[in-house]
């Protein structure tokens, strides 16, 4: 914590302030954070600032959201960094509410049909541009791009899980790296290691007992059920951001649960985009669907209500955990030598585990009509080529130009691919 925190509702306004201009993705939520707590605010100084941004990229989960718990800690303790990291998740999880009430009840409507057309196809562009951001930062050598392209291979065509892609990942890099050792650093004491016991302790039930609760009022079986305890283990290995867990949430909750079709899903992504918070909120929306369709005994409204309740508790809950109970450990910790190995082997997955992601949109966006062939454990996803979406294609490509190529705001970018799309159907009608 800060020796000078400031005042309590100044912290309280600045929050708020950062949680309704967390558009953007990550950088830029980052860039918020840094313009106003360090910047402007003076209340966190360039280093601290940079050792929790490090200890939040080694974490599950989204580095944005517990880079904010974080600093909130900093400053006012638990209690500032439960305000910090709720606040920074409040305005996405209205808005992806309000949006998935919209998408149920309006979707079919060709108005919003129109919209939704042209925000996915502009989503696949997003998508790629942080692949790409993402393995010039992270593919730093021949060893990392091969675990990449090994990751790859081992989602789409073997359909490995991710969290076992991720082990497999962490255990190449701590094996890389068995033979360096730690320089000396601080090395918390017999009250610190109590106190993170106690708070571990506290957020584990903080987390799992709703949930468990839960379980036993409805059963194992109910939606609500499974959506509490997939999403728990998501949370558990959602390494590398959103782009890097939804391959494994689309294949569990479009292939193996039914949840949701392949194009709802990326609809849901495109929803996300335009929110504030999060991306991985869109967690929320697979949690939404899944309840609307399965709706007992509530009905659709309420166990859509539910279901999002449930998908975000289980989703960030454990963030404050890992924050709480590592913070007071990050200077050690960063001094680990294994750590950044594993951490390393886990990033290049991550890359493969987008580029899957990639693929994976790019066959359900451009083209109206898959095969699947299946070979033994390889499974092949064949598009016909004569289902080519040639306008999805073109909007694609347009996104792509104007977000790599001309570096337009990915906001501006979107209300083009919305506007354009309603356009062209109301050109068509």
């Amino acid at each position: 914590m800060s020796d000078a925190a400031p005042p309590f509702a100044a912290a309280l306004g600045a929050w708020a302030r950062i949680a309704l201009l967390s558009f953007g993705g990550p950088a830029a939520q980052i860039a918020v954070m840094h313009r106003v707590l360090v910047e402007e605010k003076g209340w966190v100084d360039e280093r601290r600032f940079l050792n929790a941004l490090n200890f939040c990229m080694l974490l599950p989960g989204p580095e944005a959201m517990q880079l904010a718990t974080y600093l909130g800690w900093m400053t006012h303790g638990v209690r500032g960094g439960l305000v910090a990291g709720t606040l920074f998740v409040l305005p996405g999880f209205i808005s992806i509410l309000a949006l998935s009430y919209v998408y149920v009840l309006l979707g079919d409507t060709p108005a919003v049909a129109a919209m939704l057309f042209g925000l996915k196809a502009a989503v696949l562009a997003v998508v790629l541009v942080a692949l790409n951001q993402l393995r010039r930062r992270v593919l730093r050598d021949r060893a990392r791009l091969v675990l990449a392209l090994a990751a790859f291979v081992a989602m789409f065509f073997f359909q490995l899980p991710f969290p076992l892609v991720i082990l497999a990942a962490a255990g190449f890099g701590l094996w890389q790296a068995r033979h360096l050792r730690a320089p000396a650093g601080p090395v918390p004491g017999p009250a610190q290691g109590a106190r993170t016991l106690v708070t571990a302790a506290i957020g584990l039930a903080a987390w799992l007992v709703p949930l468990g609760a839960l379980a036993l009022w409805l059963g194992p079986a109910h939606v609500l059920s499974q959506v509490g305890l997939f999403f728990s283990q998501v949370a558990v290995v959602s390494f590398g951001g959103a782009y890097a867990v939804l391959a494994y949430v689309a294949q569990h909750a479009v292939e193996t649960q039914g949840w949701l079709s392949p194009v709802e899903m990326v609809d849901g992504l495109g929803l996300a985009e335009t929110t504030p918070g999060p991306l991985i909120q869109v967690l929320q929306f697979v949690a939404f669907l899944a309840a609307w369709r399965d709706a007992a005994p509530f009905g659709p409204v309420l166990a859509g209500l539910f279901a999002s309740i449930v998908a975000t508790w289980a989703t960030f809950v454990p963030c404050f955990l890992w924050v709480f109970t590592g913070a007071p450990w990050v200077e050690r910790l960063l001094h680990q030598p294994r750590v950044s190995g594993a951490m390393a082997g886990i990033g290049a997955a991550v890359v493969g585990a987008v580029l899957n992601l990639s693929v994976w949109f790019a066959l359900h966006v451009l083209f109206q009509r898959l095969d699947t062939l299946q070979a033994g454990p390889v499974r092949l996803l064949l598009p016909d080529p004569a289902s080519l979406d040639i306008r999805a294609l073109v909007f694609a490509l347009a996104a792509l130009v104007l977000l790599a190529w001309r570096g337009w705001g990915l906001l501006t970018v979107l209300g083009l691919a919305v506007a354009a799309g309603v356009i062209l159907e109301v050109s068509a009608a």
